[in-house]
């Protein structure tokens, strides 16, 4: 049996973290039968990290790897179609995405304008956190901004970058099909996980101004919800 363990969920979707909830989208799409279980503390996971997969006797960290692994061993065909070049730019929208991770983080954990909604928002809808834990989380969020770097940045500056990695996303999909066709690749999945922690969130953030901006960024999200909901139902 397959085991996800990730965050909890936020204001509907399955984890308020997107590597989460982009590992979750993977194996739905893929038809994998799998139990989630949403835990808080990572000490115990690889790399103190989550999400993280528990398989038969296998535990896999890192969104990447974990869905490496399952193609792997599945043998899913969610990607059998897709070109060199398309693989290639999958690896950079991955990374791109990586960047963007802590543009999402900072809003949530950093902005002092967003982070009250945040706070309430977690503390509403999972009874058991406390408000102690979680501006102890913030507190070691702020440490992690700043050795990574972007908590040396003023606000806009923090901003501009999230929103020129929203912008490739962008330029990137269409208005009728997911990135590489007519069905998701895990590339969408990926994408998902991140749009969908931005598009779905009651928090007027400048990432969330700039995706209900792009028609093409909404559809997709929209698109990649609908994808997910049928697998579960099927």
């Amino acid at each position: 049996m397959i085991t996800l363990y990730s965050y909890p969920g936020l204001y509907g979707l399955e984890d308020n973290n997107p590597y989460g909830q982009k590992v979750f989208a993977f194996l739905r799409l893929c038809g994998l039968p799998f139990e989630h279980h949403h835990i808080l503390d990572a000490k115990a996971a690889p790399r103190a990290q989550l999400p993280y997969l528990v398989d038969e006797a296998t535990t896999i960290g890192d969104s990447d790897a974990i869905i490496a692994h399952l193609k792997q061993k599945y043998a899913s065909p969610i990607d059998d179609a897709l070109t060199p070049p398309q693989r290639d730019l999958d690896l950079l929208i991955r990374r791109t995405l990586d960047d963007l991770y802590w543009v999402m983080s900072y809003s949530r954990w950093a902005d002092p304008r967003f982070w009250p909604v945040f706070k309430d928002a977690i503390l509403s809808t999972h009874p058991g956190v406390t408000a102690e834990a979680l501006d102890g989380a913030r507190k070691y969020n702020f440490e992690r901004y700043h050795y990574q770097g972007i908590g040396r940045f003023e606000a806009q500056e923090v901003y501009a970058r999230g929103v020129a990695d929203l912008q490739v996303l962008s330029n990137l999909i269409d208005d009728e099909s997911f990135l590489f066709g007519a069905e998701p690749a895990s590339t969408d999945a990926s994408v998902y996980g991140f749009v969908s922690n931005i598009y779905f969130y009651d928090i007027n953030t400048p990432l969330k101004q700039f995706v209900l901006s792009q028609a093409n960024l909404v559809r997709h999200c929209k698109a990649m919800r609908s994808a997910v909901n049928g697998a579960l139902a099927a």
